[in-house]
């Protein structure tokens, strides 16, 4: 597993720990995992997941009640589709692709990896090599 950075790493292990989750929970771990990876979506983590009751909160996504960007909106519909097969009419891979930048692209794809158990190369080679973006290697 690649992680974006030392906090993204933590913050995951946080959410890991704050959840009680099993070591083998691919689904919570790759909702976690996107959960973790910038301070607004863990902010958040709370209308996202219900830690008590270990089950996503999907209202989240209509209720009004959290401000989601577009591309954050699109990683969490990711993260519930892989973890309980959640759907709605923008639940594709069409759609969510299409809302993400860059960074976010990247984010998918290794969240996809996590689910699926497919191994991740060691480190995060940029699509467009013209930008100078931070490499996601931290490995867990």
């Amino acid at each position: 597993m690649i992680f974006k950075n030392e906090e993204h790493q933590q913050k995951f292990m946080q959410l890991i720990m704050e959840d009680g989750t099993h070591p083998k929970d691919v689904e919570r771990k790759t909702l976690f995992y996107i959960l973790s990876v910038n301070n607004d979506l863990y902010q958040k983590r709370h209308h996202i997941y219900d830690f008590s009751d270990h089950m996503i909160s999907s209202e989240c996504l209509t209720s009004g009640d959290v401000h989601l960007t577009t591309s954050s909106r699109a990683l969490i519909k990711l993260g519930f589709n892989l973890y309980n097969g959640y759907t709605d009419n923008n639940v594709s891979p069409l759609d969510i692709y299409y809302s993400l930048d860059e960074e976010n692209y990247v984010l998918a794809r290794e969240s996809v990896n996590i689910r699926f158990g497919i191994a991740s190369p060691r480190h995060y080679e940029p699509m467009n090599q013209s930008h100078n973006d931070e490499e996601w290697d931290m490995e867990m």
